[in-house]
Order: C-alpha cells, then sequence, then structure tokens
C-alpha cells in the first residue's frame, strides 16, 4: 500500500476514534449534569438542599466549561441554576445574576438544538414567534420559558424584563401544543400564572388561569404541589375566593411530597403554603 495512502487511512482511524471518544464523553457528561439535577429533585430537606445545591452547581459548571457544545449539559444546568434562585436566593441581586446563569445555559442549548429560534431570541415577537412556530423540541422550548419566566421574576423592576413576557407564553404555549403532558404539567401552571397576573378589568384573563390551574393539577396527578399554591396565590387571591384559597393550601399541608421528580418542590409547596395561610387572614 502507498505511504500516502496508509497515512490517509490512519488519520482516518485516529479521527473516527476521536469523535467515538468525544461522543462518550458527551453522554457520560450529560448523564452526570442529570443525575445531580434528579437528586436534588428529590431531596426532602430543604436545609440540606440548601446548603448542598451551591457544589452541585459548580460541578456541573466544570462539566459544561469541559463541554461547552454538550446541550444535555446545559439544559440540566439552566434547570439546577434555575431551582435554586427561584427556591432558596433571598438577596435580590444574587437572585438577579443565578437567574441569569440559568437563562444563559438555557439560550446556549436552544443554540445548539434550534437554530432557527436561537437567532430570533432578540428579535420583535413576530420574527420570535416564528421560530418558535417552527421550533419541536419541548423540552428545550420548555427550559427556556422556564428560566426566562426566573429572569424576569429577578428583574421584575425592570420595564425591559417585563416586556419579554409574550414570548415566554409563546414557547409555552408551544410546549403544550407539542406535548401538553411534558414536565407533569408545568408548562399549564405558568400559563396559569400569566393569565392572572391581573385583574379581567385591567386585561387579565383568570378564568383561563384557573382553567389552566385545573390542567397542570390533572396532567400532575395532582402530585405537583407547587400548582395548588400558585392557583391560590395566584387565582383565588386575585377574584378574592377565600374558601378555594384556604382548601388548596390546606390540601398542599396534608400532602405526601414524596414523588419521583417533585419532592423537593412539594416539600417548597409545603414551607410556602404554611405562609400564605397566615397572611390569607390579612389578606381577606
Amino acid at each position: 500500500m502507498p505511504k500516502k495512502s496508509a497515512l490517509a487511512i490512519t488519520l482516518c482511524l485516529c479521527l473516527a476514534a476521536l469523535c467515538g471518544c468525544a461522543g462518550i464523553v458527551n453522554r457520560a457528561s450529560q448523564r452526570l449534569a442529570d443525575s445531580l439535577t434528579a437528586g436534588v429533585l428529590e431531596q426532602d430537606d430543604i436545609e440540606l438542599a440548601r446548603d448542598g445545591i451551591p457544589s452541585w452547581l459548580l460541578l456541573v459548571d466544570g462539566v459544561i466549561n469541559g463541554d461547552p457544545e454538550n446541550a444535555g449539559a446545559l439544559l440540566a444546568g439552566s434547570r439546577l441554576y434555575g431551582a435554586y434562585a427561584g427556591g432558596f436566593v433571598d438577596d435580590p441581586t444574587r437572585a438577579q445574576r443565578l437567574s441569569a446563569r440559568s437563562f444563559d445555559y438555557a439560550r446556549r442549548a436552544t443554540c445548539l438544538s434550534i437554530k432557527s429560534l436561537c437567532e430570533r431570541i432578540d428579535a420583535p415577537f413576530e420574527s420570535f414567534q416564528a421560530g418558535v412556530d417552527g421550533a419541536g423540541d419541548p423540552k428545550v422550548l420548555y427550559t427556556l420559558a422556564s428560566a426566562w419566566a426566573g429572569r424576569i421574576q429577578a428583574n421584575s423592576a425592570d420595564w425591559k424584563a417585563i416586556a419579554d413576557i409574550p414570548k415566554v407564553q409563546s414557547l409555552l404555549e408551544r410546549v403544550v401544543a407539542l406535548a401538553p403532558e411534558h414536565a407533569h404539567g408545568e408548562p399549564y401552571m405558568y400559563l396559569g400564572v400569566l393569565a392572572t397576573l391581573r385583574p379581567a378589568s385591567l386585561g387579565g384573563k383568570p378564568e383561563q388561569g384557573k382553567a389552566d390551574f385545573e390542567k397542570a393539577l390533572a396532567l400532575s396527578g395532582g402530585k405537583n404541589q407547587m400548582v395548588r399554591v400558585l392557583y391560590a396565590e395566584h387565582y383565588a387571591r386575585l377574584v378574592f375566593d377565600q374558601p378555594l384559597h384556604d382548601k388548596l393550601l390546606n390540601e398542599v399541608i396534608a400532602a405526601d411530597p414524596h414523588s419521583p421528580g417533585l419532592t423537593l418542590i412539594n416539600v417548597l409547596a409545603q414551607q410556602r403554603a404554611h405562609k400564605l395561610l397566615e397572611s390569607g387572614k390579612e389578606f381577606f
């Protein structure tokens, strides 16, 4: 065999081997990030989660730094940062910083998975909507939507951030059109919150929000207790329905929080339910 041909074959074999190794590393990194996220969501001790999650965040950062084009690791990192910022951080400046990291990871994952949408994230709404309409991955869309919602919440005094709410709603509507059962009904939960941000007299859609919360509850088999908390906080308080408000929150407190993928969320929901019941005495 001529030397050039032999060299070419050797190079091809080496490149093939390297590509195979890269694939193995990519999958291993994604599995690690997914396992970390799943482990966090199964935790039923709030203080342990509060103290331990920062170490996991640093570990996920390391995974992403070593494999920056791993969309799965980026999605897991976004979910983990979002859960920590939304559930455990009281300092507004820190919450803004952590939610920004969550959104950045979600955006980078979107750019790797749905390039046509990536190019339109900062575009005017009509162009953005066209990108959403052409997207077909509910996991990526939902992670981007929830991270974006978290960033808006952390920057609620910034009108520029609030102006992005229609884009978040567009993403959520696309998710439920593609996979209504995705993430234990959480997309409907977020849609319920968006519909009940304002009373009907100011353009809100409280009854649509109520229907969305009920849909979220049904899709989770009643096991996602955060749905009941937000249902009470956003719908029942908006329409001054104290019996519904107290009923929902007492159901949260009485429920067994342990459920695959929902345990930590449910424990946090129970903590929040106690506070809402107490503040409800003055609200109603």
